[in-house]
Parts: structure tokens; C-alpha cells; sequence
């Protein structure tokens, strides 16, 4: 999956690395190693994680969603980024994905979230160990929320 043209425009390239300083100041550490801005893109679009930020607001939008994220949820990137990040939790779960995002509004992140998410076709998946932070722009105004993982284990289907 080759990736979509608007990662390298500017505005997403500042998104991305706002999502990167972010990740930086919540947990202490590189999300990745040092690179080139021009590669970082391209980096996080083929990284060996599933990345995903949405905006702010009371019903935000995931705006990214890397190659692994996409194959995840059996989208392409243009349903991604318009489906309402709710819509990636059963119904069942959303109350505890509300009480997730409360604590990280509140707590700046949390680093061993689990949980329950669908796929566009219904696949339901468990994913456990996500790390979920609040983005912020280099005026530190609140802009969204990202996640990362790298493990999660396929339920049985059960379309919705």
C-alpha cells in the first residue's frame, strides 16, 4: 500500500511532528529514531506499529492513520480520516474508550491501555499495551489525541 500524497504536504508534515514532540514529552522517549523531516513521513507510514491521531472537539475525526493502522481496520485513508474516531469501538465499548480518553485529557497520557476495536467489515480485535497521549502545537495549545500499539489479537468475527 503505497502511501497517500497529502503526507507530504506541509500541513501534515506539522501535524506529524507534532504528534512525534508530543509522544517526546508524555512518555520521555523517541516514538522513532532521529530522522531527516523529509523521511519522517514515509517512516511512520511504514513503521512496525499501528499510529493513529484524531483532532479535538467533542466528536473528533481520526486526520492519520499509518499503512499497519489501515490494514488494522480494513480501510483505505480517506474513510480513515473521515470516520469519527468513536466509530472504531463497538457500541458496548464506549463507555470505557470515553474513560479513556478523560484520563488522558486529564493525565496528558496513559501507557498500558487495552481494549476492544472493529474493523470497517466487523472483525473485532483486542489490543493491549497502547500508548495514548494528548497533542499539542509548539504554542502548546491542545490539538488531539494519538495512539500507538503493536500488539493485538484477532476475536472471533462477529460482524455488526
Amino acid at each position: 500500500m503505497q502511501s497517500p500524497d497529502i503526507l507530504h504536504s506541509p500541513a501534515m508534515i506539522h501535524h506529524l511532528q507534532n504528534v512525534l514532540t508530543s509522544y517526546q514529552k508524555a512518555f520521555g522517549a523517541s516514538l522513532i529514531s532521529e530522522i531527516p523531516v523529509k523521511d519522517m513521513p514515509d517512516c511512520l507510514w511504514q513503521a512496525d506499529f499501528v499510529l493513529l491521531s484524531h483532532g479535538g472537539g467533542a466528536d473528533p475525526v481520526f486526520n492519520f492513520g499509518n499503512r499497519m493502522a489501515l490494514n488494522l481496520f480494513e480501510m483505505d485513508y480517506e474513510a480513515l480520516t473521515s470516520l469519527p474516531s468513536r466509530q472504531s469501538a463497538e457500541p458496548v465499548s464506549q463507555d470505557e474508550r470515553n474513560h479513556l480518553l478523560a484520563q488522558v485529557t486529564e493525565f496528558g497520557c496513559i501507557d498500558d491501555y487495552r481494549g476492544v476495536r472493529i474493523s470497517a467489515t466487523g472483525k473485532r480485535f483486542y489490543i493491549e499495551h497502547a500508548r495514548v497521549w494528548n497533542l499539542y502545537d509548539p504554542a502548546g495549545n491542545y490539538t488531539g489525541q494519538a495512539a500507538m500499539f503493536r500488539e493485538w489479537t484477532c476475536l472471533e468475527e462477529q460482524p455488526v
